[in-house]
């Protein structure tokens, strides 16, 4: 039957060229039902439907094929007894398989129970001069899938579930943070300061303004400034960008999710992100717990609190509350053979090497989902010291299979002492540190002019996404990433991936 039908061979450059010299793509078709909608339909119901030919069979008296639309799929017939000799010979030369068309007929069903179209009336909507993926071998190539995406969507269904899953979390997503009482807002991607996170940033020029901007590393600043101007509950889902090295759970163009409360702490945060994880499992999956990898992944019930200090400790025989600055740090890592000497020398900051060591002695065994707490006071100069211990701060992240997915902390409030942290990522700038935060002074400004207390967050949606889906790198689940030149495109055909 034509639901078995073989494909057209997927060597060639061009097929039914012929039939395409001369074609005037239709501007319009009107549709009644979609191809999910026909396959529920009871048999003889008059349907119109339009969408792609994915699958093609003359066979005789009777040609079988499968139409997709955005629902899914349907089997459509021509029976020459019903059509006449000369519109079904016409009709099944005028089609190929990636063909666009529209057809209006009544449903039947066959002897192997499938739901089909009998065609009465059909046109060809637009012609597909080269070839769709083979059927059964589809694109099993990464790099052919990520360039050429919507061959991809074509031909794997896996894509196009994990891509509308994610079009699900983040409608819901939206949905919680709105019932919650937030608001969504849009902030600056072009930033006269890179600033919000420790991160090397993109610069652009803006030929009317004359000057140069960065491409934002984190809405951060801005979104406070708005909490600041008396919007409470603030969100951005949007894109940021670090000029930084590639992995599978690294991709310099990401989503993040980012908001702010006033009035609430990073406890708060703790059990709200928490509540907003579980509950778009439950809506999304139905479950909370996921496989990823072969590991089943946990989200249900609490999640255990991890001390940053400790976990260092413990992993690397280093006491982060002892060692202070960066060059004993450096010395400890030296006598200790944690990190190569190259690697350690690179770091111009005590955040940096701490940053380095720990994502290599500690992340890659935080699998289940859990809460780290309490980094030192170095790492994040936005955020607001602890009152009981000021070398830590008010911060967690949340951490499952060796990823950061949520980064928040009791933000900073206090001009005074922002002004100070900023000058120090300004002098460890100068000292060759280019992936710390720059000077804002509007920023500093809008703090002197008073800002309520507040918490902030940072969820990555990519990362999320993925984790839900099973998608071993974040490659899967955005639709069009950034890749190197095509090998032999170009001087730069190196494929190979780099470190974040």
């Amino acid at each position: 039957m034509g639901e078995n039908a073989p494909v057209s061979d997927n060597g060639a450059q061009n097929i039914h060229s012929e039939e395409a010299v001369g074609f005037k793509p239709a501007g319009r078709f009107e549709v009644d039902t979609l191809a999910a909608e026909a396959s529920e339909k009871p048999d003889g119901e008059t349907v119109r439907l339009a969408g792609r030919v994915m699958l093609w069979r003359p066979m005789g008296g009777i040609a079988f094929g499968q139409l997709q639309d955005r629902s899914g799929r349907v089997q459509f017939s021509f029976d020459k007894k019903a059509l006449g000799a000369d519109t079904f010979k016409q009709w099944t030369k005028a089609i190929s398989i990636g063909d666009f068309i529209g057809i209006e007929g009544s449903t039947w069903t066959t002897q192997k129970g499938e739901k089909t179209v009998a065609v009465s009336s059909m046109t060809v909507l637009n012609k597909a001069l080269r070839p769709m993926p083979d059927k059964w071998q589809g694109i099993h190539d990464p790099d052919l899938r990520y360039r050429k995406r919507y061959l991809d969507l074509l031909s794997n269904e896996q894509s196009r579930q994990r891509f509308l899953l994610r079009t699900k979390v983040i409608a819901f997503i939206r949905r919680f943070l709105d019932e919650a009482g937030f608001v969504e807002v849009e902030t600056p991607i072009l930033q006269a300061a890179a600033s919000g996170a420790a991160a090397r940033p993109f610069v652009t020029h803006h030929n009317a303004l004359d000057r140069d901007f960065y491409l934002r590393i984190s809405p951060e600043t801005y979104l406070k400034r708005v909490v600041a101007g008396g919007f409470e509950r603030v969100y951005e889902l949007g894109r940021n960008f670090r000029n930084e090295g590639i992995d599978s759970s690294h991709l310099q163009e990401f989503t993040m999710l980012e908001w702010y409360a006033a009035y609430w702490d990073y406890r708060d945060n703790m059990r709200f992100v928490r509540k907003l994880i579980q509950a778009t499992f439950d809506e999304i999956l139905g479950t909370r717990s996921v496989s990823f990898e072969g590991i089943t992944l946990d989200f249900g019930g609490d999640w255990p609190e991890i001390d940053y200090r400790t976990a260092v400790r413990d992993a690397t025989g280093i006491d982060l509350r002892e060692v202070r600055d960066v060059n004993a740090l450096k010395a400890a890592i030296e006598d200790a053979g944690l990190l190569s000497e190259e690697e350690a020398d690179r770091q111009v900051s005590y955040a940096g090497l701490v940053d380095l060591l720990y994502k290599r002695t500690v992340r890659p065994g935080l699998i289940q989902p859990c809460f780290l707490v309490h980094h030192p006071v170095e790492l994040v100069p936005l955020a607001r010291r602890n009152d009981d211990d000021p070398t830590i701060l008010d911060m967690f992240q949340v951490v499952v299979n060796g990823w950061e997915i949520v980064k928040a902390y009791s933000e900073l409030v206090d001009p005074i002492d922002q002004r100070a942290r900023l000058e120090e990522q300004v002098a460890l700038r100068e000292q060759g540190d280019d992936e710390t935060m720059m000077m804002e002074e509007d920023f500093l400004e809008c703090m002197e002019h008073g800002m309520p207390p507040m918490s902030g967050l940072g969820l990555g949606i990519d990362r999320f996404v993925a984790l839900l889906t099973d998608a071993p790198t974040l490659r899967d689940v955005v639709l069009f990433p950034q890749l190197r030149e095509a090998p032999g495109s170009g001087p730069n055909d190196d494929s190979t991936e780099s470190e974040a």
